[in-house]
């Protein structure tokens, strides 16, 4: 079975959910899950700078991640695994500000979004998974920033109850520190 290249848009404006090329054989399976030229080709400009690859075990949130400066605009998919991934608009010019949408990325699916800037990004592992990260901004540690995963102003619907509950997250010492959404707002202001 072949897929071709598809690109939905969402309620979000620049967020889109990507279908790449994927051909199934008695082999296995070939993906493109980035092409320069497709995506040009679909009115979608995006210039390949970094990639990155996450191992997450089950029960990992991961989130809510940006760059204040130099935004790091992702294609972002679960190439194994399950993951409930979450994007929420920061623009604060954007008619969709401080709205979420969440996507199910699924290895076997090859499924994938692509984050704008001016977003932020994060998901809960709902599977031991691996997610890659295809940037078009370098990572930069000095404006690496982020909003608590469970703040109540944004209040995501995290599926906590597919990891066996809250008492099962694991989070990383920044994440747990990570500001409210007005505690950002007051320090940074919004995009």
């Amino acid at each position: 079975m072949v897929t071709k290249f598809d690109f939905k848009e969402t309620a979000i404006k620049g967020l889109i959910e990507v279908t790449p090329f994927n051909a199934d054989d008695v082999r296995g399976c070939f993906t493109k899950d980035y092409s320069k030229e497709v995506f040009e080709q679909n009115g979608i400009p995006y210039d390949l700078q970094e990639v990155f690859y996450t191992t997450s075990h089950k029960g990992v949130i991961r989130a809510l991640h940006f760059q204040r400066v130099r935004q790091q605009p992702k294609l972002v998919r679960c190439i194994y695994g399950h993951v409930y991934d979450v994007v929420v608009d920061l623009r604060k010019n954007s008619k969709t500000f401080r709205k979420w949408l969440d996507f199910d990325l699924v290895g076997e699916q090859h499924n994938e979004i692509l984050v704008p800037a001016g977003c932020a990004h994060g998901y809960l592992v709902l599977e031991p998974s691996i997610v890659s990260y295809k940037c078009s901004e370098k990572f930069y540690g000095e404006y690496d920033g982020g909003i608590r995963w469970d703040d109540p102003d944004i209040g995501i619907d995290w599926p906590l109850e597919k990891i066996g509950g809250r008492e099962k997250l694991i989070l990383s010492d920044k994440d747990k520190n990570l500001p409210t959404f007005r505690e950002f707002v007051e320090k940074y202001g919004a995009f």
